[in-house]
C-alpha cells in the first residue's frame, strides 16, 4: 500500500474569474469567455450569473445570446490564462514543493508528508478553500492516493452515470431491478464512498481515505478515467457506464477491443501504473547587484560599479552555458526612485568587454538625483551558447577558434547602432524564391539573422539595382515600347529597348500592386543615358498602361 497523497485542484471558471478580478463590475452581469473552435465561436468559461441562465461551456455563442439577452462576451486569452495559472502554481507551493500544472485549468499537488503541517487533510483543504475565496476563484478539490483518482474526484465526485439512450429507445428495466439498483447505488467493494463535505461557498471537498481509491471511483462515470469522448460513448453503448463496471471486466478483452490506453488509465487511477508529479523547473535568473556605502552620481562611478558587476554576471551565464541577449541596468536612488536602461546585443554574449560599451552609451539617460545607493544588472533575455571544439590538427584548430571568437566587429557595430536607434531598425536582405520582382528578397532583422554566405541567386534576365512602387508613365496605351514618353516631369526619348519579359501575377493572392494584370517588362535606355525598367500592364482590375518600376545602375 502506498503512502502517497495527491491533491487535484480544478478551477472550472478560471477564465471568467481572471477577468472579474481585473474588472469587479463584471460580477453582477452574465459573463462568458469565448474562443473560436472549428470556424465557430463557443463558450469556454462562465461566471455564476451566466450559469444561472442555463448556459454551459462548449455551447455556441449564437445559442447563448438567444438564451441570455444581456450576455457579455470576452475573447479568450490563452497566454493570459497560462500566466495566471503559473501564478497559482507558485501560490500552491505553500502547501508542498511538488506542484505541477494539469491541462489549462488545474493544478496537481503531491501532499505526501505535508498535510500534518496544516492540521490534517481536512484542515488543509479548508485553507485552500479560504485562499481561493479570498482570491475570488471557484475551485473543486479531490484528494486520493493516485493522481488519476484525485483528478476524478475533483471533477466527477457526486455525479451519477446516466443511462445511454438514443432515438426512440425506452427504459425497459423492471421496477424491481431499478429498486435493487437504487439500493446498490453506493455499494462499493472494499470500503465506503468518498467523504463529501460542503464548504461555506457551496464548494465540495472530496477526500478518499488511504487505500480506498477503488471504492471512491466505482460509482463515478467512466469519463472520470480521463478517457476520450468517443470512447466514453462507445462504452456507454455496451452498458459500461461506471468505473466499477470497467474494473470488474477482464483486462485482456478490454485491451483487445478498446486499446491499451483504457487499461493504462485504469491502472493509473488504481495506482498500478506510476504517474508521478513532476513540478516545472524554475527558470534560470541571472542578476547581480552592488550596494554602495555612500550615494554616487558621476558616470565614472557608475562605470566602476558596472566593471565590478559584469564579471560576476558573465560568470553565472557561463556556468549555465548561456549568453545575454538583452541586459538591463537599474540604478536605485536615495529617494526610492529607480532609473533603468536596457540594451540589446546582436549576438548572445557573456563577454564583459562587449556588454560594457553598450551600457556606457546609455548612462547619459540616467538621472542620479540626490545619489544612487544600489546598482543592479540583470540579463533579461538569454540564449544558449555552444562551445566550439578543435577539429583536426591541434594548432590549426586553435587558430580557427581564435579567429571565430575574435570575429565580432560586425556584431559589435550592430549592437552600438541598435543602442541608439533600436535593434529592430537594423535589417539585412536574404534571397527568396518568387517570380515577382519585389518578392525576390526578404527583409530580416540583422540582430536575429546570419549573413547570406552563398552567392546571390542570379536572375535569368537583368534586374534593376533599385526598385520602387510602379509609377505611371505618360505614353500611348499600346503594348509597343513608346519612342517618346514622359515620366517624373521629364520628356524622354527611347534609344533602345530589350525585352519583353512577361510576368504573371500570383492568382491566389489579391495584391493591390498587381491589379494591372499581366506585365511585359522592357529594359529601356534613353538618349540622356538613363536605363529604366518599364512594363506594360495589360489591365485586369484596373486599366492598362505603361509604368516604371526601377532603374539600373
Amino acid at each position: 500500500m502506498t503512502d502517497r497523497r495527491i491533491l487535484s485542484l480544478w478551477f472550472p471558471r478560471m477564465g471568467a474569474d481572471r477577468l472579474m478580478r481585473r474588472d469587479p463590475q463584471l460580477h453582477a452581469v452574465p459573463l462568458a469567455v469565448v474562443e473560436e473552435q472549428g470556424n465557430m465561436q463557443v463558450l469556454t468559461s462562465l461566471n455564476t450569473a451566466a450559469q444561472g441562465f442555463g448556459l454551459r461551456s462548449g455551447q455556441p455563442v449564437r445559442d447563448a445570446h438567444a438564451m441570455c439577452e444581456g450576455l457579455i462576451t470576452r475573447a479568450r486569452s490563452v497566454q493570459g490564462e497560462a500566466a495566471f495559472l503559473a501564478v497559482l502554481q507558485r501560490w500552491a507551493g505553500k502547501f508542498s514543493p511538488w506542484v505541477a500544472t494539469e491541462a489549462s485549468d488545474g493544478l496537481v499537488v503531491d501532499l505526501t508528508g505535508c498535510a500534518h503541517l496544516f492540521g490534517g487533510e481536512e484542515a488543509l483543504l479548508e485553507v485552500v478553500q479560504q485562499d481561493c475565496n479570498d482570491l475570488g476563484l471557484a475551485v473543486q478539490m479531490g484528494l486520493a492516493d493516485t493522481r488519476g483518482a484525485a483528478w476524478a474526484l475533483a471533477r466527477f465526485a457526486g455525479q451519477s452515470a446516466g443511462a445511454y439512450r438514443s432515438g426512440d429507445a425506452i427504459d425497459q428495466e423492471a421496477r424491481a431491478t431499478r429498486s435493487r439498483a437504487g439500493k446498490r447505488r453506493h455499494w462499493t467493494r472494499g470500503g465506503v464512498a468518498p467523504v463529501i463535505r460542503t464548504g461555506p461557498d457551496q464548494a465540495t471537498h472530496r477526500i478518499a481515505a488511504p487505500g480506498q481509491s477503488y471504492s471512491a471511483l466505482s460509482a463515478l462515470p467512466v469519463a472520470a478515467l480521463r478517457l476520450d469522448a468517443d470512447l466514453v460513448v462507445e462504452l456507454a453503448r455496451l452498458g459500461l457506464r461506471r468505473v466499477g463496471d470497467l474494473l470488474g471486466q477482464p483486462r485482456a478483452s478490454l485491451a483487445r477491443r478498446f486499446g491499451r490506453g483504457l487499461v493504462m488509465r485504469m491502472d493509473q487511477a488504481m495506482g498500478s501504473a506510476p504517474e508521478p508529479v513532476s513540478p516545472a523547473k524554475p527558470p534560470d535568473h541571472f542578476a547581480v547587484r552592488l550596494t554602495l556605502p555612500d550615494p554616487i552620481g558621476l558616470e565614472d562611478d557608475i562605470l566602476a560599479g558596472i566593471d565590478r558587476l559584469l564579471p560576476r554576471l558573465c560568470e553565472s551565464l557561463k556556468d549555465k552555458g548561456r549568453g545575454a541577449r538583452r541586459v538591463r541596468l537599474q540604478a536605485f536612488r536615495s529617494d526610492h526612485d529607480i532609473q533603468s536602461v536596457e540594451v540589446g546585443l546582436a549576438r548572445p554574449s557573456r563577454d564583459p568587454a562587449r556588454i560594457r560599451p553598450l551600457l556606457a552609451l546609455k548612462l547619459g539617460s540616467i538621472d542620479a538625483g540626490f545619489g544612487i545607493d544600489m546598482l543592479r544588472i540583470e540579463a533579461v533575455q538569454t540564449e544558449p551558447i555552444h562551445s566550439r571544439s578543435a577539429v583536426g590538427h591541434l594548432e590549426a584548430g586553435h587558430v580557427v577558434n581564435k579567429r571565430l571568437a575574435a570575429n565580432t566587429a560586425v556584431d559589435d557595430l550592430i549592437g552600438r547602432i541598435g543602442a541608439r536607434v533600436g535593434m529592430e531598425q537594423i535589417t539585412r536582405l536574404h534571397p527568396a524564391r518568387s517570380h515577382i520582382p519585389e518578392k525576390t528578397s526578404k527583409v530580416l532583422a540583422a540582430a536575429w539573422s546570419n549573413p547570406w554566405k552563398e552567392d546571390w541567386p542570379a536572375a535569368r534576365t537583368p534586374r534593376p539595382l533599385l526598385l520602387w512602387q510602379p509609377e505611371p508613365v505618360h505614353a500611348p496605351d499600346v503594348p509597343r515600347v513608346p519612342q517618346v514618353f514622359r515620366w517624373r516631369g521629364q520628356t524622354l526619348t527611347r534609344h533602345r529597348a530589350i525585352g519583353p519579359e512577361r510576368i504573371s501575377p500570383e492568382w491566389w493572392l489579391d495584391d493591390p500592386n498587381w491589379r494591372s494584370g499581366v506585365r511585359d517588362y522592357w529594359v529601356t535606355e534613353t538618349e540622356d543615358g538613363q536605363r529604366l525598367w518599364l512594363f506594360y500592364g495589360h489591365g485586369h482590375l484596373m486599366s492598362s498602361g505603361w509604368f516604371c518600376q526601377g532603374a539600373f545602375a
